[in-house]
């Protein structure tokens, strides 16, 4: 069958809701494509629309992660589109054949998953279907994204095309905000590969359920559980901890599509270990020795340097007056300064109580000198003593007066 004069079709390598894809070959270029006809939708209004949409939406992207378009038209009544045809199996039936992943395949389709989103996001385009059916593998391993069916513009919210109410995408992969009925957002596409990028760890979805409310409830309110709880071996946490980001319930919570490229990229997801700061350096703690003598204090303008380690304690203003130069003591380093010295206070008590003990010892000698050198003056206190004897003739006091004499011869008359 040949299309539009020059897509000759060859044979039928996939098929969707609204559409069947077709290897084909471009008889004016000389290449091979892929031929996208839109199916009879009897009971879908919007879908010829919707396919036009498709189109509009594919062909702003030009970027290798992303599907190319080629060309559009309408050939016998039936919409096609003409694409890039991708030589691979898409990832879900990489899913089906080998199951789950080792962590290094899963982060180069990571980097190149993202970085084809963001192309989109750069664009205003929201894809709102990421799912393993729809990230195709070429021969060489290099992942790009394609149907864009049901994408929407950002700057054109009322170009999604849907009937009311109605929630679009599949529900395995729905981001929680869209399960709310809120708008899809860059961020949304963000939860949906963080949804693949799981179940390529794990070979399981993050939740499922018997249905597609139960499915849309988990995405609401349940916790995914960590891959490596789950037996996935060779998982590093720095990957784990990431994905869990990726499928965070707040949209403000999950990385940007450009960042999370760019974090797989570079390799970040391996948990390669940051080199720590250099430590501080620290002043050698000196060992015990015995006591020495006391270095001499260094000026003040000196011990206020900081070339050497040593620092000496200045005393307190409120324990004396300004130190004389004679009393001053030396003080040790800081070490021993610190583990000898008593507080300003004991400092001023021990002081006193010298003082006050000297000014006892210095009255308590001043009274013993002056007992021991006083004269004796014992006659005069009325105590008796010793005297030597003495003879009559010698003592004027014992030889009675004239006067008395008379007196006494008066008086016997």
């Amino acid at each position: 069958m040949l299309i539009a004069g020059r897509y000759r079709l060859i044979e039928s390598i996939g098929r969707g809701g609204m559409g069947e894809v077709w290897r084909a070959y471009d008889e004016t270029l000389d290449r091979q494509v892929a031929v996208k006809l839109l199916l009879p939708q009897d009971s879908d209004p919007t879908a010829a629309s919707r396919f036009r949409l498709e189109a509009r939406t594919a062909s702003r992207i030009d970027h290798p992660n992303v599907v190319g378009v080629r060309d559009f038209g309408e050939h016998d009544n039936q919409l096609y589109l003409v694409m890039e045809l991708v030589e691979g199996d898409s990832l879900a039936r990489v899913l089906t054949q080998s199951g789950a992943q080792p962590a290094d395949r899963v982060a180069r389709m990571a980097a190149q998953a993202a970085a084809g989103l963001s192309a989109a996001h750069r664009q205003g385009v929201v894809h709102r279907d990421i799912k393993p059916g729809n990230l195709l593998l070429d021969a060489d391993g290099t992942l790009k994204i394609g149907d864009f069916g049901i994408a929407r513009f950002l700057d054109d919210p009322g170009a999604a095309l849907t009937a009311t109410g109605q929630i679009v995408g599949t529900s395995l992969y729905l981001a929680p905000e869209r399960a709310l009925g809120k708008p899809a957002g860059p961020a949304s596409d963000v939860y949906a590969l963080g949804c693949v990028l799981y179940q390529l760890l794990t070979g399981r979805p993050p939740f499922n359920a018997d249905t597609a409310v139960a499915i849309l409830h988990q995405h609401l309110d349940a916790t995914p559980v960590p891959p490596r709880e789950l037996g996935v071996t060779g998982l590093p946490p720095a990957f784990e901890n990431y994905l869990l980001g990726l499928l965070a319930k707040d949209p403000e919570h999950r990385p940007g599509a450009q960042q999370a490229a760019d974090w797989f990229t570079a390799g970040a997801w391996q948990g390669r270990p940051e080199p720590l700061p250099e430590p501080a350096a620290r002043a050698p703690r000196p060992a015990p020795a015995a006591p020495a003598p006391a270095p001499v204090p260094a000026p003040a303008s000196r011990r206020r340097g900081t070339g050497g380690a040593t620092t000496y304690m200045l005393p307190s203003a409120q324990a004396a007056p300004e130190p004389r130069p004679r009393s001053q003591a030396p003080v040790r380093s800081r070490g021993r300064a610190r583990s000898r010295s008593a507080p300003p206070a004991a400092f001023g008590a021990r002081r006193i109580a010298a003082t006050a003990a000297g000014a006892l010892l210095f009255m308590a000698a001043m009274l013993l000198g002056m007992k021991w050198f006083a004269p004796d003056d014992t006659g005069g206190s009325g105590t008796t003593s010793e005297a030597p004897p003495t003879t009559g003739d010698s003592d004027p006091a014992a030889q009675p007066s004239p006067a008395a004499a008379q007196d006494d011869d008066g008086g016997d008359d």
